[in-house]
């Protein structure tokens, strides 16, 4: 089993940034693609950003040149850095991890954007 641990969420208004952090216990976390989902009230959770091993990163159109994610492989820790945050960003952010041992899920974060 592996645990998946995310933190930084909160409120922050419109154009603010918020850091992601997702904290595994996974010894090969080096081996595990890392993933960021969110699901806003009344709609389907949905991928917003990965990375794989090799960090190759990839995004959903919606936050492409504002979202960053990364991974400190020292740590055992994948980030989603948030810029330039639009209302309609405010969702639970949840973290997931997908390795040799399965699929792991965090229990969610919320980030809210309002004025």
């Amino acid at each position: 089993q592996v645990q998946v641990v995310e933190s930084g969420g909160g409120l922050v208004q419109p154009g603010q940034s918020l850091r992601l952090s997702c904290a595994t216990s996974e010894i090969m976390f080096t081996t595990y693609r890392m993933s960021w989902y969110r699901q806003a009230p009344g709609q389907s959770r949905e991928l917003v950003a990965s990375i794989s091993r090799h960090e190759i990163t990839t995004y959903a159109d919606s936050v492409k040149g504002r979202f960053t994610i990364s991974r400190d492989n020292a740590k055992n820790t994948a980030y989603l850095q948030m810029d330039s945050l639009k209302p309609e960003d405010t969702a639970v952010y949840y973290c997931y991890a997908n390795g040799y041992k399965g699929e792991f899920w965090g229990q969610g974060t919320q980030a809210t954007v309002s004025s």
